[in-house]
């Protein structure tokens, strides 16, 4: 069984960063927003080793699932809406509608 938590993400606080604990390990992970084409983006460090920056925040897709070494939280981290009303992630739905969702095996 699939347990879900959901990181909690303050749209308002954008740009920033917070260090959060993912399976039993702790990383930074830093959000940013751009107004021109409505979109987040998502960055991920560990021990102030930068593993992805600025990876686009897509509706359904994993986030972080393009690389991955040993080096990388084991949950996946998908940005979805559980009522299955949305079909991308902006600014109206962000944290709203549609939550990163870690998913631990």
């Amino acid at each position: 069984m699939i347990e879900k938590e959901y990181i909690n993400v303050e749209r308002e606080l954008i740009p920033y960063s917070f260090e959060i604990e993912l399976g039993v390990e702790l990383f930074e992970i830093s959000f940013e927003y751009n107004e021109v084409s409505d979109f987040f983006t998502a960055s991920l460090s560990k021990d102030g080793e930068t593993l992805v920056a600025n990876e686009k925040i897509t509706y359904g897709e994993p986030l972080f699932s393009e690389i991955y070494d040993e080096r990388y939280p084991a949950p996946t981290i998908v940005p979805i809406d559980e009522s299955g009303n949305e079909s991308r992630v902006g600014w109206d739905n962000f944290n709203k509608t549609v939550f990163l969702v870690v998913m631990n095996d």
